[in-house]
């Protein structure tokens, strides 16, 4: 790779260059700045907090990691003693924040039990995101993208742009946040500059055998026994491309595994061969449904997820429905099947 493709790879746009500086002048050093993203925090979610929280730490200012679920176990390894994990207090934990961040969603909603808390601070509020913006964005100011693989890749750009370090810590979170949310860069997400930047962040000190590991062969037997039951539910409507697995309430606490061990699974109707759209259908308990979607080729699942309040990405998104597994199922299966056949807008 020629210099001159390396730096066009690494560089931002300067559209991107100049809303990082616009968002970066609101912040002051000496404030304390809470980071937040969305329910059951992925990759992306967990490395671009831990990657900007020691990024702003740098400029003398103080963030608190505030997330509406549980920290994943499985990135326990992104945090350390410099980045203040405070999920536990809820939203307790914003009383005394001169600042939210919120990061890898723009629509309130997706705050979960923090979204109405969120709606009624008046400290200013910004945004770091690669999706489509939802029906109810969470703040005004914003560093997005959709263009982005992940959002970590605009927390990297922030980085460059500010001329901050990249320590080894911070390198390892932004790889995890490309990693995940390219799924290994197998995603048509992965883009040449994904690849320039995972470069990068490789010769600031990831090892990526290790965290290779760390995100992908600690699977608990749980989690493999809960795989097997799912499969036993797969339907696979070959006709027009449709596979579909279910798991029903209580299948974590029957394996003892964590929601986050759930991450994944759709990824194995998705990979039969013709299948244009995966639906994985988790029954949570208290008459709600959360429904993973994925797609291959021109489907957008995006814009079907839309039908339901969800969203996400144009080959990966999410929804949460109210009603049984049975009605939650048969309800978005039909509307499946009319949406692979051109029956619904």
């Amino acid at each position: 790779m020629s210099g001159a493709v390396a730096d066009g790879l690494l560089s931002a746009s300067e559209a991107r260059q100049a809303a990082i500086h616009e968002w970066f002048a609101a912040l002051r050093p000496g404030t304390t700045v809470a980071l937040s993203t969305h329910i059951n925090a992925d990759g992306d979610g967990c490395g671009s907090e831990t990657a900007l929280a020691r990024l702003l730490a740098q400029h003398g200012i103080r963030c608190r990691i505030v997330n509406p679920t549980p920290w994943p176990t499985m990135f326990n390894f992104l945090l350390g003693d410099d980045v203040e994990e405070a999920s536990a207090r809820g939203a307790a934990a914003f009383a005394d924040i001169d600042a939210l961040i919120v990061l890898d969603i723009n629509d309130v909603r997706r705050l979960g039990q923090l979204a109405e808390s969120v709606r009624t601070l008046t400290v200013p509020i910004s945004v770091i995101d690669h999706h489509v913006a939802g029906d109810e964005p969470v703040g005004a100011l914003a560093v997005a993208d959709t263009a982005a693989c992940a959002t970590g890749e605009l927390v990297y750009d922030i980085a460059v742009t500010l001329g901050l370090d990249i320590t080894p810590a911070i390198a390892q979170s932004l790889y995890a946040a490309i990693l995940t949310d390219t799924g290994s860069f197998r995603f048509s997400n992965t883009s040449p500059r994904a690849h320039g930047i995972a470069a990068a962040l490789l010769a600031a000190g990831v090892n990526p055998e290790e965290m290779y590991r760390r995100i992908y062969a600690q699977v608990s037997l749980g989690r493999l026994q809960l795989l097997q039951e799912a499969l036993g539910s797969l339907v696979n409507e070959p006709d027009i491309g449709l596979s579909y697995i279910s798991v029903e309430a209580g299948v974590t606490d029957r394996y003892d595994v964590t929601s986050e061990e759930l991450d994944g699974i759709v990824e194995h109707p998705r990979s039969i061969a013709g299948t244009r759209m995966a639906l994985f259908f988790r029954e949570l308990g208290h008459g709600k449904v959360k429904v993973s979607l994925r797609s291959t080729g021109d489907v957008d699942v995006q814009q079907f997820a839309r039908r339901y309040d969800g969203g996400g990405h144009r080959k990966a998104s999410g929804a949460m429905l109210v009603g049984s597994l049975a009605e939650v199922r048969a309800k978005v299966v039909t509307d499946a099947r009319a949406y692979l056949r051109g029956e619904l807008g």
